[in-house]
Parts: structure tokens; C-alpha cells; sequence
């Protein structure tokens, strides 16, 4: 595991140049340019890498990755008992549906899912949690939040809102 060491409020990866040096290179180097783009950006992917890290380390605890995650929690948000279909699952998790059969086939052999016919539509299946999948779901989403709010201790309430305000605009149509 990579050592970590805290450079003001932000823990750097061990062997992590602090961004102001980078920024400093980057303006001997080329004072014609504003190399401040790339610091924000640079942060931001920092920050997210360490988030995702911290994601990741949980949901090992429970062998999951990430997409699997992302399927149970997606299903439970729906309801307890609501099914989707793999197309309808998809778009709720924003990818392409061509990528649902092997990760639901995992899931369906550890216990979590079910696939069932729609009554209406024999050529139709939905994707509904089992009752143990249900249960993972609900112990997964609390040791995630926990997880999530330790990586975020530091920010206050306002903190959190102006972050998510700002990020939203990155990108956004005008």
C-alpha cells in the first residue's frame, strides 16, 4: 500500500508532486500559457482517485466490484421488490445495455438476483433482488455512505453544496 502524508488539508500520495510546484514548472517553462486549468483538473482527478480507492476498498469487503455495486444499489433505490428490465437497468445506471449479461450472470450465481418472465411478454425478463441481494443492498449502502462521509469530513454542510454546485458547471451546456 502506498504510504500517504498530509500537505495541508489534503493527503498526498507519497512521491506526489504538491500541485503549486507543478504549476510553478509549468510557468518557467511556459509563462505564455495559464497552466491554472490543469491544477483544477489535476485536483479534481486526484480527489476522485482517492474516492474511488476508498470505494473500492469497501466494496472488496463484500467481493464486489464496482458495476456489481452499482446494479444492487441501483435496484434497491427502486423499491423493494421492483424489477427492471436489463435495458431499463442500463440507462438508470448510464451504460450500455451490452454490457449487463455477464455481470447479472455473476450476480444471479451468487444469490442476489432473479431473473423473471414478464407475464405479459414471454420474450421479456426483469431483474429483481432476492431477498439476499436486498439485504447485502441495505448493509452495502450503509458502509458506503459511512465511507463516503469519512472522505468528506473535513467539508462542511456549505462546503458540500458549493462543491456539488461548482462541479455541476464543469462541462455544462451553456
Amino acid at each position: 500500500m502506498s504510504q500517504e502524508r498530509k500537505s495541508g488539508n489534503v493527503i498526498r500520495t507519497a512521491g506526489e508532486l504538491p500541485t503549486e510546484a507543478i504549476l510553478q514548472q509549468w510557468r518557467r517553462e511556459r509563462p505564455d500559457i495559464d497552466p491554472l486549468p490543469m491544477a483544477v483538473c489535476g485536483e479534481i482527478w486526484r480527489a476522485g482517485e482517492r474516492l474511488r480507492q476508498a470505494v473500492l476498498a469497501n466494496l472488496s469487503a463484500y467481493e464486489l466490484d464496482f458495476p456489481a455495486f452499482d446494479i444492487l444499489l441501483t435496484l434497491r433505490r427502486q423499491g423493494r421488490g421492483h424489477a427492471l428490465t436489463p435495458t431499463e437497468l442500463a440507462r438508470e445506471m448510464m451504460l450500455p445495455g451490452s454490457t449487463m449479461t455477464n455481470r447479472l450472470d455473476r450476480l444471479e450465481q451468487r444469490g442476489l438476483i432473479a431473473r423473471t418472465a414478464d407475464p405479459r411478454d414471454r420474450r421479456a425478463i426483469h431483474i429483481v433482488l432476492s431477498d439476499a441481494g436486498t439485504a447485502l443492498a441495505d448493509e452495502i449502502v450503509v458502509s458506503h455512505v459511512a465511507t463516503e462521509e469519512r472522505m468528506l469530513s473535513e467539508l462542511s454542510a456549505e462546503d458540500r453544496t458549493h462543491i456539488r454546485t461548482l462541479l455541476a458547471r464543469i462541462g455544462a451546456p451553456d
